[in-house]
């Protein structure tokens, strides 16, 4: 079993800026000059270099036949097992060559013709399986990727992990050998396990190790189903080696069963009629969502409910939920909450953390950010399906009324109920606080358009400049948005996303390493539709998959990524400054163990010897328009594409 063993500096606030922002649009409209930057490279991507050839010996040995095996076969479990994925709906195959899925890797290039699932090649199971989880959330079906043993699945564990805190749909396969007398001396036995699925099993939803091929086919299906049947998450199957390699002895005896997927499980009719009843006699009732729109519908149903109700939506942003111009959102308005009578919480992941402010002292103390006489329902799957071990469910919020059951599902029975209860006289009141409602709105746009010009000129370049600069270079576009860094808001505050796949949610879990391979994953998905897809992710999280980059040329996926550059782990670098100040140490030493310098990073460079169109990096504002230019043009014209920005801090 063989496998590789700097403070913000504001510019004057000038009225003219405001005007740069001025419209349903915002962002500069410089004029395209020539590249200020000695290391910036030609828009027009370069044809790839071509492998020198082999020497006459290695060509000779590349020529000859592999050694005869005296045993041959015409058929394998690999090829009965990649009949059962094809009946599946699973496009593509993501994973890191290696010995224990020979059998079944063999089978999916000459069994199966590399098609349906088709091979992408990563350079780490972490990517893998976070390309999934990007893939999953745009395309709304899981993809498949495969490991290796127990050293393989170790990699994949981290992103398995978001996968599960985020409920997204990733169909894992690792390869083993179970039976120890069937193990070579040497890596095989520290890589093979009993029960290698053990050490994931508190984050996975199902999983199981087929010990024959009619055992796998119901697997399969079985695991299909439970990923992507809400609430969704990760599953797994261990494969034997064998199993995958050796000759099928009766063919005609196994059977694929046939896959029929499970409806998603609607909210109670009588407790809908109840939820609806009390949304039409509230006088401020109040909408959370996060994760509620599982599919292109899910947006449109939000959107009717709330025009029929005229009430408040706040969006977590777990998904593409709600229209980020619409008049009713008031996300970015979240004092709301304390005057609302109703709140209704829609697959929100952390309902107590939405609903607390928290402040992180030297007591922890937190209060609660509605009134005690406002009443609380939640609609969701969250409550449906939870592990001990891991706290990903957040604090305990007392509710008035729990529906479980699928928010997107449920939605079309709840506003049928609403509409049957709204007569002249609450649609009139209705009307009236929808007005009040859009004005608030436009005022808080109009407030983001003004703060955005704070420090406008400033070096390094601020976040939101980025941000105003890089959507007026899209905005004509079918973009797509994918990952952003750490508490970067600016997007939503001054972007107008309308469209169901123009935002994709967060990593789930927090952990570090998730935005470049999942926009990856959310790009391959873009690539059939022609969207342009563009992430921004921080530079430490860019330093744990780099190799990400890869990938990407390699399979000529395109996406614009942008690193937001900021030289540091910022926010540990923030709490640090916090710990120390409590101590009443001084600041003066925090940068050691959190900032990433001497030497800074070259990500331009880095992304070049991978394959990428880079440039960077990029500090003077003046030229960071022109070199959006220049990407958004590579990625266009079908490849990748990576802008190493030095920005402020957040």
């Amino acid at each position: 079993m063989s496998k590789r063993s700097s403070s913000r500096r504001d510019g004057a606030h000038d009225p003219s800026r405001r005007n740069f922002l001025k419209g349903a649009t915002v962002a500069g409209a410089a004029a395209l000059g020539t590249p200020a930057a000695a290391n910036a490279i030609s828009a027009v991507p370069e044809e790839r270099p071509k492998a020198a050839l082999p020497g006459p010996k290695l060509a000779a040995a590349d020529a000859s036949p592999p050694p005869a095996d005296p045993v041959t076969q015409t058929s394998s479990g690999g090829d009965f097992m990649v009949d059962v994925l094809k009946t599946l709906d699973i496009d593509y195959l993501a994973m890191n060559c290696a010995s224990s899925f020979r059998g079944l890797h063999e089978a999916v290039i000459n069994h199966g013709g590399n098609t349906k699932p088709e091979i992408i090649t990563c350079p780490h199971e972490e990517i893998a399986v976070h390309m999934g989880q990007g893939y999953a959330k745009m395309e709304g079906k899981p993809l498949a990727m495969i490991c290796h043993g127990a050293v393989g699945l170790q990699h994949a564990s981290m992103a398995m992990y978001n996968a599960w805190c985020d409920r997204v749909p990733v169909i894992v396969m690792g390869g083993n050998i179970m039976e120890a007398d069937k193990r070579a001396p040497g890596a095989e036995w520290p890589h093979s396990a009993i029960d290698p699925a053990a050490l994931t099993r508190d984050f996975v939803k199902w999983d199981d190790q087929p010990a024959s091929l009619q055992h796998f086919a119901e697997s399969a299906l079985r695991a299909y189903k439970i990923a992507t049947t809400p609430p969704m998450a990760p599953v797994m199957l261990s494969l034997d080696q064998e199993l995958q390699e050796n000759p099928i002895a009766n063919r005609d005896r196994l059977r694929i069963p046939k896959f029929t997927p499970a409806l998603a499980p609607q909210g109670d009719d009588a407790a809908l009629a109840q939820l609806a009843k009390m949304l039409v006699a509230a006088e401020n009732p109040v909408i959370l969502c996060d994760r509620m729109a599982r599919t292109p519908t899910g947006m449109p149903c939000l959107v009717e409910l709330a025009e029929t109700l005229q009430c408040a939506v706040i969006d977590n942003y777990g998904r593409m939920n709600f229209p980020s111009r619409h008049p009713l959102n008031q996300s970015f308005r979240r004092s709301i909450l304390s005057q609302a009578d109703l709140i209704l919480a829609m697959e929100v992941n952390d309902i107590w953390g939405t609903l607390s402010d928290f402040h992180d002292r030297i007591e922890r103390t937190s209060e609660p950010r509605y009134r005690k006489t406002a009443k609380i329902v939640t609609l969701g799957t969250r409550g449906l399906f939870m592990k001990a071990n891991y706290q990903d469910l957040g604090r305990y919020q007392d509710v008035d009324l729990d529906i479980s059951g699928d928010a997107e599902a449920s939605l079309p029975a709840l506003i049928e109920q609403v509409k049957r209860q709204v007569d002249e006289g609450r649609k009139s009141a209705f009307d009236a606080r929808g007005k009040k409602l859009a004005a608030a709105k436009q005022a808080t746009v109009e407030q983001a358009k003004s703060d955005a010009t704070i420090g406008w000129d400033a070096s390094p370049i601020t976040t939101a400049r980025l941000c105003a600069e890089l959507y007026n270079q899209i905005k004509d576009e079918d973009w797509s948005l994918v990952g952003t860094s750490i508490g970067l808001s600016w997007p939503h505050r001054l972007w107008n996303f309308d469209k169901p796949y123009q935002w994709n949610g967060v990593s789930g879990g927090g952990g570090v390493g998730y935005t470049l391979p999942a926009s990856l994953g959310a790009a391959l998905a873009n690539k059939r539709h022609g969207r342009l897809t563009v992430a921004i992710g921080g530079d430490g999280d860019f330093m744990f998959v780099p190799s990400t980059l890869w990938t990407a040329a390699h399979h000529r996926i395109p996406m614009l990524y942008i690193v937001h550059n900021n030289r540091a782990y910022h926010q540990e670098y923030m709490y640090l400054q916090a710990m120390a100040a409590r101590h009443g140490r001084g600041i003066t030493n925090t940068d050691i163990g959190t900032t990433i310098k001497d030497p800074f990073v070259d990500y331009a460079t880095l992304a070049k010897g991978f394959g990428v169109y880079g440039e960077g990096p990029i500090s003077d504002p003046s030229g960071l328009v022109p070199a959006l230019k220049r990407a958004v043009a590579i990625v266009k014209s079908g490849q990748p594409a990576l802008l190493d920005v030095v920005m402020d801090q957040r």
